[in-house]
């Protein structure tokens, strides 16, 4: 029996992942009964990770304008102005599913398909990172010894994967990160974000033009790896059947990717290039409608015609084959042997398989006969659209953190927390890296609280950070999603750059319950007020549904991206303390002083804009500290030291997180600050500490690393001041000489300057209201968190990478 002889069946719709409803939907599109590979063409695109079914009416809230956007969602990727006649091409894509099933190959799949994207718009990739969350790798009560060990076996293949595609590549992997939490056990996330740089009047957009112009194949051949990833593995939740699921993760081949970068950069240099486009999820299918569709064309494409490396592959195989490597383009007519012939200088594929039409058509035929015929713009734009059910989830049963007594020696706590794997130093995973590729690594990892990249002939460079919170989400997801944008820009700040635009990967289990919708709404309304806020545009990125395994769901986890733009690149600035004697002060955007803030920055849900709401002034005082038991217990302390997961995420006051980013951008341009470090996860004391490490690690002798010496005083209690998360906060070190500079431009901000102690070479020491709070060699401190996360991987075979 041949395929297009089987008959369609409700089973067999069942299988393809359509409802009852949705085929119905599809059958009056086509007028007919489909054949199966019909039925195979409209399950991937209309399968949630394609067509966004769930997410898209959410996602009209967030802002997608600003002056320095030229390319909103919609295309590969997103665009923005960065000057001098350039522009950054840059997105996030999840790769999640893939790299629970085979974490190698997922991964490093993950980073070839970003990549595409980012050179499919004309831009050349100059650099990669990545979000990563596991299980527990050492001994958890939530989670079983089989499970640890699971995930220690994910963590070794996902880092070996993304760091085998982009050295081989050829592109750095600069920053990232990375955490670990137990709802992550069975469902690991993998998050990749890629930046490019062109020049702004050669960007190239996938919209197919001029009927009768040739659709040309370029690239790989097409195998059977991948079938399906889209609708059946990326839009499904894992069951005990998943690891069958292993021809469903494609195959990556980096060298080829990168012939693939250089023939399509160069052919696009002749001009005979009109329109191309990735060949990612769903593969031929995906490209060549929705290129059809976003330019009012039709494709006929003759599947006889396509380079398979396997025999015998039927029209459904080659449709919905997801091999890795591929791209399609449109030519102009007349031209393509201009096209063709690049492709031949460079050893791959380059094959004429169709044409452009005026019918509005995705017409596939095989050997000249027709077995798929679909209007393109339906299948492409016209899907399914579900306002599902929102619900919040239950109460929680709360248990909060009972502070210690005063005077308490927290030293070893602090070493308790420095060796938690989210806090501890993450060399294993980025030393596999090779992040200075390319030689345009300013900041590289651990270095800065952001990736630095220098854009080549001019004076400026780029800044990028990944930042996301899923415990802080699962228990308020609208403040939890406002910090995670509000760190990511806090981030791009303190190396000196200022926040352009964003990209953001959001998380989330099994969209048709109402309690994860519900926390999906809250989410994309929390990112919405504080990109509006803080006027930074969101320019693309990417939903992740049905991440759970058998029936848990994992903690809603947001990922922002925020790019940043440095006018001076040689006024980057990093995290180390540089030099004995300094001052050690701590900006803090809630200061006592501020006036009643600007009228906040809502979005105007109808246009995607940006539009002025007033907005009551955020509270002050005691009341906007993290002074309570309430909020201390989401901190990463409470969980570590005492286990303890509950309370709410600290109160945030987007005013002051503006104000604070606008300080450390002007103190940065006038070079009026040695480093800058913001407070995040473990608090005060774990940032002081971090720059202390950061120093020994830039010093050619370790031995001659920097240390600290702090005395605070306040009315909290001691923990709650040394671990706090509370934001609008950033540690700087500063010359004696430009410390009252520094007070006067942070009065122009309205920003609090409290002066904690000096630069030291002595002990880490801090003080609370005259008592030691911690006191410790530097080097016992910072031995304890570099060999944290490599210790707990001793023993299975992952040390080595």
């Amino acid at each position: 029996m041949i395929e297009t002889d089987i008959k369609v069946t409700p089973e067999l719709v069942a299988e393809h992942g359509l409802t009852a409803e949705e085929y119905a939907r599809l059958l009056a599109i086509l007028g007919r009964e489909p054949n199966i590979t019909e039925l195979g063409i409209f399950s991937v695109m209309w399968s949630e990770h394609c067509s966004y079914k769930s997410s898209k009416v959410h996602l009209k809230r967030l802002p997608t304008r600003g002056a320095q956007v030229l390319q909103v969602p919609g295309e590969n990727a997103g665009v923005v102005d960065i000057g001098d006649g350039l522009c950054a091409a840059f997105k996030i894509e999840s790769h999640n599913h893939p790299s629970y099933v085979e974490p190698f190959q997922g991964a490093a799949t993950g980073v070839g398909g970003i990549l595409r994207d980012i050179f499919t718009m004309g831009a050349r990739p100059i650099a990669v990172l990545d979000s990563l969350r596991f299980g527990p790798i050492s001994p958890d009560p939530r989670a079983s010894v089989e499970e640890v060990a699971r995930n220690r076996r994910v963590l070794g293949g996902v880092v070996g994967g993304i760091a085998f595609y982009g050295n081989c590549f050829g592109v750095p992997t600069v920053g990232g990160e990375v955490s670990f939490e137990p709802c992550y056990n069975g469902n690991p996330l993998v998050n990749v974000l890629a930046l490019g740089i062109a020049k702004k009047d050669e960007l190239f957009l996938a919209r197919a033009r001029g009927v009768g112009n040739p659709v040309i194949y370029v690239g790989a051949k097409t195998g059977r790896d991948g079938i399906h990833g889209a609708s059946l593995l990326a839009s499904a939740e894992f069951t005990e059947e998943s690891q069958q699921k292993r021809p469903n993760v494609q195959v990556g081949d980096p060298f080829m990717e990168k012939l693939l970068l250089e023939a399509c950069l160069e052919a696009m240099q002749t001009g005979a290039v009109v329109a191309i486009q990735d060949m990612g999820a769903a593969g031929l299918t995906c490209s060549t409608c929705e290129m059809a569709s976003r330019g009012g064309t039709g494709i006929e494409i003759d599947l006889a015609r396509v380079p398979q490396r396997e025999t015998r592959m039927t029209p459904y195989e080659i449709m919905l084959s997801e091999s890795q490597e591929r791209m399609l383009l449109v030519a102009e007519r007349g031209r393509e042997r201009e096209v063709l012939d690049v492709f031949a200088k460079w050893g791959l594929d380059a094959v004429e398989i169709g044409r452009v039409t005026d019918d509005t058509l995705l017409r596939v035929r095989d050997l000249g006969k027709v077995v798929a015929e679909i209007p393109a713009h339906a299948l492409a734009e016209e899907g399914p659209v579900y306002q599902r059910p929102l619900a919040p989830p239950a109460p929680r049963k709360e248990k909060l953190i009972e502070f210690a007594s005063e005077g308490a020696d927290l030293t070893e706590n602090l070493l308790r927390l420095l060796a938690s794997p989210v806090i501890a130093s993450k060399r294993w995973i980025f030393e596999q890296y090779d992040y200075m590729v390319r030689t345009n690594t300013l900041v590289g990892p651990g270095a800065g609280d952001a990736a630095v990249v220098r854009v080549k002939e001019t004076k400026r460079a780029l800044a990028l950070s990944l930042d996301g919170n899923g415990r802080w989400c699962r228990l308020d997801p609208r403040a939890g999603a406002m910090h995670a944008v509000a760190e990511a820009a806090r981030n791009v700040a303190c190396v000196g750059a200022r926040p352009w635009a964003a990209t953001n990967c959001l998380n989330f289990g099994n969209p048709e319950k109402p309690e994860v919708m519900w926390q999906f709404s809250e989410v994309v309304g929390g990112i919405a007020e504080a990109c509006c806020a803080f006027g930074i545009p969101i320019t693309g990125g990417n939903v992740s549904f049905y991440n759970e395994t058998l029936g848990r769901s994992i903690y809603p986890t947001p990922v922002l991206g925020v790019l940043g733009l440095l006018e001076d690149a040689s006024r980057a600035v990093a995290m180390a303390f540089r030099t004995e004697g300094d001052v050690i002060v701590l900006l803090d955007g809630r200061s006592e002083i501020a006036q009643t803030p600007a009228p906040g920055r809502h979005p105007d849900r109808s246009e995607g804009s940006l539009r002025e709401i007033p907005r009551p002034a955020p509270l002050r005082g005691a009341a906007a500290r993290n002074d309570s038991a309430w909020e201390f217990s989401s901190s990463e302390y409470a969980k570590t030291i005492r286990g303890i997961v509950t309370g709410t995420p600290p109160a945030i006051d987007l005013s002051a997180e503006k104000r604070l980013i606008e300080c450390l951008v002007a103190l940065a341009a006038e070079g009026a600050i040695q480093s800058a470090h913001d407070v995040s996860e473990g608090g005060l004391a774990v940032t002081l500490a971090e720059c202390c490490f950061a120093s020994h690690d830039s010093a050619r002798d370790k031995s001659e690393g920097l240390s600290a010496d702090v005395r605070l005083e306040g009315q909290e209690p001691a923990e709650a001041a040394l671990f706090g998360e509370f934001g609008a906060r950033a540690v700087v070190s500063v010359a004696v000489r430009s410390l009252a500079r520094l007070r006067e431009v942070a009065a122009q901000y309205q920003v609090a300057v409290r002066e904690l102690g000096t630069v030291t070479s002595g002990s880490f020491r801090i003080e609370y209201n005259g008592r030691t709070g911690v006191c410790a060699p530097v080097e016992s401190l910072r031995d304890t968190w570099a060999g944290a996360l490599e210790n707990a991987l001793i023993g299975q075979g992952l040390r080595e990478g």
